[in-house]
Parts: structure tokens; C-alpha cells; sequence
């Protein structure tokens, strides 16, 4: 009599299952899936039944360092990091033995492609466009087996020294460039400035006049300072006019 009290509940605690909220249980009735459980308490027929939990919650990985050749033809070593999770319980125990490592081989064959695709600089330019086309590839790939990958992030990108070198002399070049263009567009202004006051001072012969007087105050500021007053041109006119009258 104990004996049988015993066996029953010993079977009742291991035919329920307490399935959390983030799991689900995948349920295989004599080899067969029939059926996906969860949350909550369920019931496993002992013998008949077999459960598989499957975590539905995102899951990351980090891809160590790749080795990647660019279109230009330049090897660099990247990092990336993955996000992925289940969204279709059944596939991912039925179609594939360690969904983890299927992602992650996905990653790193898809990653090696498409930054193969394209040069250094748009690799280091152009991250977000090169991520969200790394996240579409994968999810396509791994929708079949229940996987849904949230996004691939390039976390680190590493240069060859010869390469970095190469890249700050072509940054200095370009920094000198770009101030030799300021430089120049400020000659030009500058000279147009004068070009447009020498118009206006030669229409307008009163602005030379005012402009002498402008400087003689500002050299006047100086101390010990002999100032020679220009006489115009028109001064100078009318003084042989002005001694015939007086003699």
C-alpha cells in the first residue's frame, strides 16, 4: 500500500513541469511533437512524454576577432557582437542541434562577405549601413530554424600600423588642404574688399579727404610723432591763382 502511495507520487512530481514566464516547453508524445506548453504548471505523461525547455529571452554572443579583406584589398581584424532569440520554439528543437552555434557560424561567414564587399573607408564610414545589411542576411538564414536576430553591432575594427600611418599622413594632407582653401578664400575676399573701396574712393572724392583725416588721428595718438599733411590736389590748383591776387 505505501509502496503504490509512493510510486504515484513520485510519477505526479515528475510528470508536472512549472514552466516560467521567458520558457516554453517543447512536448515530444512518443517521439512526435504534439504539442508546446507554457507558462504555468503542465503535465507530462511520464514514458509517453518527453519535454524540452527552450529560453525565449534575447541572448548575445561576441564573434572573437575575424580576419577580413576588404575590396581594396586591405586585412583587418573585426569584432562583432550579435542579439538574437527564439521565436518559434518547435524549429528551433526540431531543425537544429545548437541553434547558438548555428547563429554564430552565421555571423561569421555573412561578416567576412559583406565587408568584403566594400573599402576600408566605407567600412569605417558607413558601420550602421554595413550592420543593418549583417542583420538582415542572418535572420534570413536563420528564420528557418525558430531564430530571430535582432541586430549584428561591428564592435571594433583593427588597422594594420602600416595602414594607420598611411591614414594620418592622408588626414594631415587633407587638414593642410583644407587651411590653404580657407587662406586663399580669405586673400580673395580681402582683395575684393579693397578693390570695391578704391571704386567708391574714386567716385567719391571727399572719402580720400576723410580718409587722410582718419589716419592723422590715429597716427596722432602716437607720441613723438611728426605728421606730414598731404595738401590735395585741388589745393595745389588754386595757389598760383591766389599770389597773382595778392601781388
Amino acid at each position: 500500500m505505501y509502496s503504490t502511495i509512493i510510486f504515484l507520487l513520485v510519477m505526479l512530481a515528475i510528470s508536472v513541469k512549472i514552466v516560467n514566464e521567458y520558457d516554453r516547453l517543447v512536448v515530444f508524445t512518443l517521439g512526435q511533437v504534439t504539442r508546446v506548453a507554457g507558462p504555468g504548471i503542465q503535465f507530462i505523461i511520464p514514458i509517453i512524454e518527453r519535454a524540452v525547455k527552450v529560453d525565449l529571452r534575447i541572448k548575445t554572443f561576441t564573434l572573437p576577432n575575424q580576419d577580413v579583406i576588404t575590396k581594396d584589398n586591405v586585412t583587418i581584424k573585426v569584432e562583432a557582437v550579435c542579439f538574437y532569440y527564439i521565436n518559434d520554439p518547435k524549429n528551433s528543437v526540431v531543425k537544429i542541434e545548437n541553434s547558438q552555434s548555428a547563429v554564430m557560424q552565421a555571423v561569421q561567414t555573412t561578416l567576412r562577405s559583406v565587408l568584403g564587399q566594400h573599402e576600408l573607408d566605407q567600412v569605417l564610414a558607413e558601420r550602421d549601413k554595413i550592420n543593418t545589411r549583417l542583420q538582415e542576411i542572418i535572420d534570413n538564414q536563420t528564420e528557418s530554424y525558430g531564430v530571430k536576430v535582432n541586430s549584428v553591432e561591428i564592435k571594433d575594427v583593427q588597422i594594420p600600423e602600416n595602414m594607420q600611418r598611411a591614414m594620418a599622413r592622408q588626414a594631415e594632407a587633407e587638414r593642410e588642404r583644407r587651411a590653404k582653401i580657407v587662406s586663399a578664400q580669405g586673400e580673395m575676399q580681402a582683395a575684393q574688399n579693397l578693390a570695391e573701396a578704391a571704386r567708391i574712393i574714386a567716385t567719391e572724392p571727399g572719402a580720400m579727404n576723410l580718409r587722410q583725416l582718419q589716419t592723422m588721428v590715429e597716427i596722432a595718438t602716437e607720441k613723438n610723432s611728426t605728421i606730414i599733411f598731404p595738401i590735395p590736389i585741388e589745393l595745389a590748383a588754386l595757389l598760383p591763382a591766389i599770389k597773382e591776387r595778392k601781388e
